[in-house]
């Protein structure tokens, strides 16, 4: 833990001294959607808090307040770096003081339990260890720059479906083994001043509410001294609350607490001193991010890190994420000097989907698509052709360039009084906190406007995304006036609305006036707007799109089909119904692949997709969801520019059905996780099941040999050297599981890794420390549990993969 200076606790102190009760509660609770309240007699600023994880949006949720996009957190790990972690902590941490955010909101260290699970592009792997280096890296290098990071969803929050309620049944072992240690790792290792708390229970009682896990481990046996606070909306019950840990309840709206926490200690339901060490906490944390007047900051300026170049380092990250999962020809890296002509295949080449859905989104000022990126990469003397093939988007694209321009949006009174303009860079707008001098109470209507080139004479089709009364015109004449409804709960219906489509005539290279409106009221229920423009130029009938781009790549050297999911499969607030593609689009890969041999696939996922044509194709690319310069990374790739440096963080099935772990539903309001340890890997192999592509995988543009092991009890020392024609790098995987095999621990587990880089011929020895926690497992008994050696002789393995052991070596523990 970093522990705050002398000056700083003296300064909390004093502030606190000179709180009454109801200066106290005020600052425990959010003032709006997200910040907490000034307090200038004490000297407290109002402390600003922001989602990330993959860039800093700041209180606007709009595209007129761009951010920095960084690959998905599933890509981040799966550069097995966490020093590359640390630097993308430090460049959020940048866009946070730029922005003036103290608290970022990330990272979430949820393991990916089920391959299901439809937030996992925002978390890093199924394997804890992993998990909790790459966190911590990333925690550090956020508080590098004097940023509170937010360690999320403690614990056990893995999954979407009845995500508000449903109470996860999980062993204390499971817990103290798999779930609770990345969390344990950011806190004691990295040392992040901030946790929130998961919607979900366990064993019963709701996150918000469990002092067991929150004051009895958290703050207790791991000796956290920062503060706990709740998912936005999370916390429900006053007295349970406050009595569970709980130090700050966010967002402003329905908060259990203020008044009714004031009236509670006055009552004897809350101890005043329960108050005064939640008060203590929000000081520490305005102190540690320079909020608190007398209180020197944890880092001044003078000692934080030079700024860094947002756009190189996303391309840095997006191209070391990149797996190679398969190769066997050899084809790639692509020699441009040796073809005249690339096929580029897909609707997502041209759209890429740059990062996951939810309260993840930024808006970046550019994303870099592979057609610009290949486009810009590729010789003059190389034609470019690109085809659709297939969209497996079920709702429009945002409108945006460069069929549109003047993208604006309208904030309106009663009397249509303009009370907030300003300029967008696409068509979609979600606000929390609305803009500065925009009165809730005023605002009746907010209006996205733009002008629209067609191309092409044709059917258009334009789309209203949102719920709530709407108005469409299109050159002044009104297409649409209605309501669009829907099922869904508002906070899920605010990430994922739904769509209204509308057919508009245009002529060639006409200009056309758009403008969309949404009748608004704040007076009273979730306090936020959000509303979508969305266009589709005229295309082809779909079985014409996929013979076009059969066509295209039949006739080209070399065929690249980009495929991947959509947010209407993988997003936040809903899990995955299925790991098949969205769409037509593993036809489109049959299809491309049987017009040209020399095809090369990438996924665009946040998490494992089924790949039932891997074995039919040239080359197969995992890019995740690559972050702003997805497309720069791409071509780096596929040219040899840039080693693909990625390893799996999670395993890669063949078949949905082979997944050891796939429920994420239920039932009666309970999620039994009663696989115990057995996830991921560790499932895979009490099974006996072969993945496609196993944890740890991933192939480079050279090849490596494993020379030498020696392995003791404390540590493992490995020599590998380059034997391949040119230099790159190597993840060196450390496994260790018992020599007799016992069937309720794991066969093998991650126990340690290293990078290395090398030239040709080079080699590289490198030491890998084995803690004392290697060889524990987690004990029901003395009373409350405890670590506990298991002695015995113990398996170590050197290995490019879970499945690709090159080295073994044998210790005894005990």
């Amino acid at each position: 833990m970093t522990q705050l200076s002398h000056a700083q606790e003296a300064a909390v102190l004093a502030a606190l001294a000179r709180l009454d009760l109801a200066g106290k509660v005020a600052i425990l609770s959010g003032q709006d959607f997200w910040t907490l309240p000034a307090l200038p007699e004490i000297g407290l600023q109002s402390v600003v808090m922001s989602d990330g994880p993959v860039g800093v949006r700041g209180t606007r949720w709009s595209a007129a307040d761009t951010s920095i996009a960084l690959p998905s957190p599933t890509a981040l790990a799966a550069t097995w770096d966490p020093g590359l972690a640390r630097l993308a902590g430090r460049l959020l941490g940048q866009e946070a003081r730029r922005k003036g955010v103290h608290v970022l909101l990330a990272p979430t260290v949820n393991l990916q339990r089920s391959p299901l699970g439809g937030r996992h592009f925002e978390a890093y792997s199924e394997d804890p260890l992993l998990t909790a280096e790459i966190a911590a890296g990333y925690v550090t290098g956020v508080q590098d720059h004097g940023v509170a990071a937010t360690v999320k969803h403690f614990v056990a929050n893995d999954s979407e479906t009845e995500r508000f309620t449903v109470s996860v049944q999980v062993s204390d072992r499971t817990l103290r083994e798999l779930y609770l240690v990345p969390f344990e790792t950011a806190v004691l290792a990295a040392g992040a001043w901030a946790v929130m708390s998961a919607y979900n229970g366990v064993g019963g009682t709701t996150m918000t509410e469990h002092a067991p896990l929150q004051l009895g481990v958290l703050k207790g046996e791991w000796g956290f001294d920062g503060v706990i606070m709740s998912d936005w909306m999370a916390a429900r019950d006053t007295v349970r609350a406050a009595a569970g840990g709980l130090d700050i309840v966010m967002p402003a709206m329905a908060s259990p607490w203020g008044e009714r926490l004031a009236a509670a200690v006055r009552d004897g339901l809350v101890a005043a001193d329960v108050v005064d060490e939640q008060a203590r906490r929000v000081l520490r944390l305005a102190a540690r991010v320079g909020a608190l007047a007398g209180a020197p900051e944890s880092v001044p300026p003078a000692s934080r890190p030079p700024l860094l170049d947002g756009p190189a380092l996303a391309r840095q990250i997006a191209a070391r994420s990149v797996v190679l999962a398969a190769n066997p020809t050899g084809m790639l890296p692509l020699d441009a000097g040796a073809i005249t002509s690339v096929a580029l295949i897909g609707a997502l080449a041209r759209d890429a989907r740059g990062l996951g859905g939810g309260s993840a989104t930024v808006f970046p000022a550019r994303v870099v698509s592979p057609l610009d990126g290949l486009a810009a990469a590729l010789p003059d003397s190389v034609k470019l052709s690109f085809a659709v093939g297939t969209d497996p988007r079920t709702t429009l694209a945002p409108a945006g360039p460069p069929h549109w321009t003047e993208l604006r949006v309208t904030f309106r009174d009663a009397g249509g009084r303009p009370l907030h303009e300003s300029a967008l860079a696409t068509g979609a707008g979600r606000w929390l906190q609305l803009p500065d001098g925009v009165d809730p109470h005023a605002l009746a209507s907010v209006e996205i406007s733009g002008r629209l080139t067609a191309e092409a004479a044709g059917t258009h089709q334009l789309a209203i995304r949102g719920v709530g009364d709407f108005v469409l015109t299109v050159a002044g004449r009104i297409l649409f006036d209605g309501r669009v409804d829907a099922a869904a709960r508002a906070a899920t219906a605010f990430l994922t609305p739904p769509e209204r489509r509308i057919p508009v005539e245009l002529a060639a290279r006409s200009a056309t006036d758009v403008s969309l409106t949404q009748r608004v009221s704040l007076v009273r229920g979730f306090p936020a707007v959000s509303l979508a423009l969305g266009y589709a130029a005229p295309v082809l009938p779909p079985d014409e799109l996929l013979a076009e781009a059969a066509a295209v790549a039949g006739a080209a050297d070399v065929a690249v089909v980009v495929v991947g999911t959509t947010d209407e499969v993988e997003s936040e607030g809903f899990d995955r119904a299925s790991l098949v593609l969205p769409g037509r689009q593993d036809e489109l890969v049959r299809r491309v692949a049987a017009a040209n041999p020399r095809t090369v696939v990438v996924v665009t996922a946040g998490s494992p997709v089924e790949l039932p044509w891997a074995d039919d194709v040239a080359a197969v690319l995992l890019a995740w969801f690559g972050g702003q310069e997805t497309g720069h990374a791409v071509a780096d790739v596929l040219l040899g520019a840039t080693e693909p440096g990625g390893r799996l963080p999670t395993t890669w099935p063949a078949r949905e059905a082979d997944c050891p772990v796939l429920d994420t539903t239920p039932d009666n309001g309970v999620l039994r996780y009663d696989e115990g340890v057995f996830i991921g890997y560790r499932g895979y192999e009490r099974a006996s099941i072969v993945p496609r592509y196993p944890f740890g995988h991933g192939l480079g543009y050279t090849t490596w040999e494993y020379e030498e092991i020696h392995a003791d009890s404390r540590q493992v020392t490995v020599t590998v050297r380059n034997a391949g024609p040119r230099a790159g790098r190597d993840v060196i995987q450390i496994y260790v599981g018992p020599v007799v095999a016992d069937p309720d621990r794991p066969a093998r587990w991650l126990a340690g890794f290293a990078g290395v880089t090398a030239g040709p011929g080079e080699r590289r020895t490198v030491s890998i420390g084995l803690p004392e926690r290697t060889f524990q497992r987690w004990a029901a008994r003395p009373a409350g549990g405890a670590w506990q050696t298991t002695p015995g002789e113990y398996v170590v393995e050197a290995a490019r993969s879970r499945r690709d052991v090159r080295l073994t070596a044998v210790v005894r523990v005990g």
